[in-house]
């Protein structure tokens, strides 16, 4: 009987903790990512909220269903140097992140070749363009199988979903940078290698 009640004394006091920091992310809302990086309030310790590999959240091991919740917590995430932080003017607690933080479901293409514009809609609704302000990363997954992500804002990017990947590399083209022509694509007037060219198997 002792240990339902401390179960319960437990599950409430995490519902009380998460329906706290949503009032307190509500009342700093507004169109956009809450101005995060100018907030500095202690760290009360971790939570048990985590942003799986497929960009789904879940807090106490329950996917958390509700999209506009899902894009409230999104517009207080932080990257510090050491954590991803769920951040408000009063407080300030940190989360797992399994891989990237979102994950770029839309992607649309604007000109050609130099003049090409690529621009991406994450599944939290936030846009953004890849340019300089906003770049392409190529990463690698345990098989060399490419993993590309754009930059959203802060030091939070998000991973391109597997079905994009085939269309940005439709998209790509060759450059010669430092001598070693490489391929890769365009956007915002910068070019973003992706692999030597000649490490590019033909069809």
């Amino acid at each position: 009987m002792m240990a339902a009640t401390a179960k319960d004394s437990s599950s409430n006091d995490a519902r009380s903790r998460l329906e706290g920091l949503t009032r307190q992310a509500r009342a700093t809302e507004k169109r956009g990512p809450a101005p995060v990086h100018l907030w500095n309030p202690p760290f009360c310790g971790d939570i048990d909220m985590r942003i799986t590999a497929d960009g789904g959240w879940r807090y106490m091991g329950s996917p958390i269903d509700r999209k506009p919740m899902v894009r409230l917590f999104s517009t207080i995430l932080r990257k510090d140097p050491d954590r991803y932080v769920l951040v408000t003017p009063v407080e300030r607690v940190g989360i797992a992140v399994d891989d990237l933080p979102f994950i770029a479901a839309e992607m649309r293409a604007d000109g050609e070749g130099e003049e090409q514009t690529l621009s991406f809609t994450t599944n939290v609704e936030d846009e953004t363009i890849a340019g300089p302000a906003r770049p392409l990363r190529f990463d690698r997954d345990d098989r060399g199988g490419l993993k590309p992500a754009v930059l959203v804002r802060g030091d939070l990017w998000a991973r391109l979903s597997r079905s994009l990947v085939h269309d940005l590399v439709e998209r790509g083209s060759e450059k010669e940078v430092d001598g070693l022509v490489w391929f890769g694509v365009w956007s915002g007037g910068r070019f973003f290698p992706i692999a030597p060219a000649a490490a590019i198997e033909a069809p």
